[in-house]
């Protein structure tokens, strides 16, 4: 840009096209990973809540047999 008469030269105007290029190409960029991001957070909760499931499974499990075992040590 000129600073006397404030036009933009042809250099000007391809820098500025060059950056709004580099700028949608990164938005683009961004998206993707923001998509990729939220697809790997819903797998993680979904894997987090079958473990729960399954812990508490084995939690019930163990309580079973812990009960079972006293009221066999008890019966003899």
């Amino acid at each position: 840009m000129d600073p006397n008469n404030k036009t933009y030269s042809e250099s000007d105007l391809q820098k500025l096209e060059n950056q709004i290029d580099q700028l949608i190409e990164t938005v683009g960029q961004l998206k993707q990973e923001n998509t990729s991001l939220r697809h790997q957070q819903d797998n993680l909760m979904s894997e987090r809540s079958q473990l729960i499931e399954k812990t508490e499974l084995a939690r019930t499990r163990v309580e079973a047999m812990i009960t079972r075992l006293r009221s066999l040590e008890f019966s003899s």
